[in-house]
């Protein structure tokens, strides 16, 4: 790479090794809602984003979190309202498309559906082969078949003869995501953003995929943003978790505290949802009401029209992100030292005593009609 690359590698010496390989600051990204008459969805609110080189780093919540939103203002694929992207500390926002191109050679983006994300005329030569001229200049003969070889070899598609020359449609989800890595690797990036990149796959095959992308991270030492609505899956596979929250971050922290020990209520519902045949009543006891409005979104905590603890504060004033723990943060006021602050408990024992109580206030005569009638 050329000295006036306004982004120096990573390998550089000159390099930090504590500085982010990619960062996010205060990141806000608004839609404008047609005939709205100004009116704009919030998608992303007030995001600030950290990840290093050999990290893998999972972003979890619901559909229309802004999960995606975020992915796609990371690769730069839609410009952001507000906020800064920082490649190795140094301003990243591209301005043309020759510094788009440099950018998208240290981040690559890894979308959901593999069968959408590639074009079902070309053959997977066709498709690995355009990636590695763009991103490694214009190879031809052997050595482009060698840089093809290894490519399918890397993702674990062998022998590599055996798919190099076939179309989308003949080869099963988990392959076409592979062959998605594997365009994505063409780049040599230091950063994958990975979208939910096992949700559109059988069940069956999910593990091998993170499995891989596992392996890369340590032998490539690239870091992976992972998207994903299964906080099951982000403990498994992610060094921290940010758990998002119509637009907002929630909580922050290790994959495995998070996950074990959730501290902002909706966390505790989220984990909670994972499938557990033991805890299937519990699963009941889920957040009342639906998600906020994104196009007018309630005031003060955006989770406080679903959450049995919120008070007046709640309501009225933004949580910031207080510290929890070691390394752990979460958007609640029940954390500030504040006297008007609420009283945190667990939510699913809450939701259960609100359930306790309602069976509790069923008129006797009711209850035994009801036990004449079994």
């Amino acid at each position: 790479m050329t000295s006036s690359d306004p982004h120096p590698h990573d390998g550089d010496s000159s390099q930090d090794p504590g500085t982010p390989v990619l960062e996010a600051q205060a990141l806000r990204k608004y839609f404008p809602v047609r005939g709205g008459r100004g009116a704009v969805v919030h998608a992303v609110e007030d995001v600030d984003l950290r990840l290093h080189r050999g990290e893998v780093l999972a972003l979890v919540g619901e559909s229309g979190s802004g999960k995606s939103t975020i992915a796609r203002l990371l690769a730069q694929l839609m410009p952001a309202t507000e906020g800064r992207l920082l490649l190795h500390g140094s301003d990243a926002t591209v301005r043309g498309r020759r510094a788009f191109r440099r950018y998208v050679r240290r981040v690559q983006m890894i979308f959901q559906d593999p069968f959408a994300s590639l074009n079902p005329v070309h053959t997977v030569r066709y498709t690995l082969s355009r990636s590695l001229r763009i991103h490694r200049g214009r190879l031809r003969g052997p050595a482009l078949e060698q840089a093809l070889t290894e490519l399918l070899d890397r993702v674990q598609l062998r022998p590599p003869e055996r798919y190099v020359d076939a179309f989308p449609h003949e080869l099963s989800g988990g392959q076409r995501q592979r062959v998605a890595i594997a365009r994505a690797l063409a780049a040599e990036p230091e950063v994958l953003l990975a979208d939910e990149p096992i949700s559109m796959l059988d069940v069956s095959i999910r593990l091998g995929i993170l499995n891989l992308l596992q392996d890369l991270r340590t032998r490539l030492d690239i870091g992976i943003l992972y998207i994903t609505h299964d906080i099951a899956s982000a403990r498994y596979f992610a060094d921290r978790t940010m758990v998002m929250y119509a637009g907002r971050v929630v909580e922050t922290g290790d994959s495995e505290a998070v996950t074990q020990d959730p501290k902002h209520p909706y966390t505790q519902l989220l984990v909670r949802s994972a499938p557990d045949p033991d805890g299937m009543e519990d699963r009941a006891l889920g957040a009342r009401g639906e998600a906020p409005s994104l196009v007018t979104p309630p005031s003060g905590c955006r989770f406080h029209p679903r959450c049995p603890f919120a008070v007046d504060l709640c309501r009225t004033e933004v949580p910031p992100l207080l510290e929890v723990g070691a390394a752990r943060t979460a958007a609640c006021w029940g954390y500030a030292e504040r006297a008007d602050r609420p009283s945190l408990g667990s939510i699913l024992e809450t939701y259960g005593g609100h359930r306790a109580a309602a069976a509790t206030s069923t008129p006797a005569g009711a209850t035994a009609a009801g036990k004449d009638q079994r």
